[in-house]
């Protein structure tokens, strides 16, 4: 099947999309399945109710700001994709290494969002699920059901852009309701519970302290989580996405830059509302039964809203999965220029379908996300600082397609040397690897000028010789 999704030249105007096409992929994308899952880790991790509260507005309102002022604006003036566009500054070699552990990263994750719908299934067909410290598959009907799942999912996104766009938008406006029906009803199953009676703000607030995000010890296995780690989790749990600037591929569709605005809706409908109503959902879970720590999707809004809640899991986990197979399906096509976007989109849903038999991705969410977003920043700041910085510091740009260099050591050493810096600031310095990214950054803008302002010198005899 031929498709074009102008991999490798500038979207052109015709083919640019309105507001309502961001909004509905962003609110589709964000408030998905995985909001199941995260939720109640936050849960599991020990976290108060200020904390959760106030880290998941400030940390959001960030990460809608990063889409709006670092990732659109160059989305809409290059119009190309983050792989195409990072061939011409690092060249065909470097960024083939990029790209494929980029695709990787993006099949893993959407790997997880298959689990998550298949938990919803295995309420039907009643075959055992994994519990929170599994790491491998436990039953055929688990591995038959990933296999299905994520064979439909694959199948969608490889039809491109607007047919996942047009699925988030069909699906965002009922999921936003079904969530808020989970937290209200999660609520409600407190209360009966409990016997505890809400006559205003205040006794809601202290419900939410003493019942649901108590802020005591973590469960076995978890780290303990503050406003420090909600914040920055909520912030940077996309931050390939916006700071590493993936969605420069989805941006480009973008008629006006302002329409990352849209991300909004993914932020604050599904980064702090789905959320907070898993968070009630599985706390309940654990008041009733303590001993129950397994975090799985489908059971818990079995419980609260029936069938509903299973076609809301399933769904959600689809409406998320298509666009990160869609974006690995665009970093695996860039490596290998010529062969068709839809079978290589195909291929990325088959390694996520596999990568989602395993559900330790899903059930280390929290981690796999930061460390995703850590793996793949750097390249982020090397795109800022060529587009915004170079020109003013008599630099070139797109220095790979300029000198004919298949390997741009400057960016290059720009991503090793940040990566470097991150891991010794885990291992060595102690800090935790949901704070490194953003010293990591500045690390890497840094590198990459320096770097740069050496290696352009150094190369650009050569280059003339040749």
């Amino acid at each position: 099947m031929s498709l074009s999704e102008f991999e490798r030249q500038p979207v052109p105007a015709e083919s640019q999309l309105g507001f309502k096409n961001f909004l509905g992929m962003y609110a589709g994308e964000h408030t998905a399945g995985t909001e199941l899952m995260i939720g109640p880790l936050f849960v599991a991790a020990g976290v108060g109710a200020f904390d959760v509260l106030v880290g998941l507005l400030v940390g959001n309102l960030l990460a809608v700001l990063s889409w709006l002022f670092l990732t659109a604006p160059i989305a809409t003036r290059t119009r190309m994709t983050l792989y195409y566009q990072l061939e011409k500054i690092t060249g065909r070699k470097l960024v083939t290494i990029y790209d494929l552990a980029n695709g990787v990263m993006f099949c893993f994750l959407a790997g997880a969002m298959i689990t998550v719908s298949a938990t919803a299934v295995g309420i039907w067909f009643k075959f055992p699920m994994p519990g929170l410290s599994d790491m491998l598959p436990n039953s055929i009907g688990w591995v038959i059901t990933v296999l299905g799942v994520g064979a439909v999912i694959s199948i969608v996104a490889a039809y491109g852009y607007k047919t996942v766009a047009r699925i988030g938008s069909i699906a965002a406006p009922w999921m936003v309701l079904l969530f808020l029906a989970l937290g209200l009803i999660g609520l409600r199953h407190f209360l009966v519970s409990t016997g505890v009676e809400i006559h205003s703000a205040g006794d809601l607030w202290q419900l939410a302290k003493t019942q649901i995000w108590k802020g005591g010890d973590p469960l076995p296995g978890q780290i303990k989580f503050t406003f420090w780690h909600v914040m920055f989790f909520a912030w940077f749990c996309n931050m390939a996405h916006h700071v590493g600037m993936s969605d420069l591929s989805v941006l480009r569709y973008a008629r006006k830059s302002w329409y990352a605005i849209a991300s909004a809706a993914g932020m604050f409908l599904g980064h702090f509302l789905a959320w907070l109503c898993a968070s009630i959902l599985y706390a309940h879970q654990l008041w009733l039964d303590p001993a129950n720590t397994d975090v799985l999707p489908g059971p818990m809004t079995f419980q609260a809203i029936g069938v509903a809640g299973l076609i809301l899991v399933i769904i959600a986990g689809w409406t998320t999965a298509n666009p990160t197979i869609y974006r690995a399906g665009l970093a695996f096509q860039a490596i290998v220029p010529k062969a068709s976007t839809f079978k290589i989109t195909l291929l990325a849903g088959g390694i996520a379908t596999l990568a989602g038999l395993f559900p330790a991705i899903a059930m280390k969410l929290l981690d796999f996300v930061a460390l995703y977003g850590m793996l793949l920043m750097p390249m982020g700041a090397v795109i800022f600082v060529d587009f915004w910085l170079f020109p003013k510091l008599g630099l070139k740009q797109y220095y790979a397609e300029v000198s004919g260099k298949s390997f741009n050591w400057a960016a290059g050493l720009t991503w090793l040397f940040t990566l470097a810096a991150c891991l010794l600031l885990v291992k060595l310095g102690g800090m935790q690897i949901f704070f490194v990214s953003l010293p990591g950054w500045f690390v890497a803008a840094f590198l990459y000028m320096g770097l740069s302002s050496v290696y352009q010198k150094t190369v650009k005899t050569v280059t003339i010789d040749q």
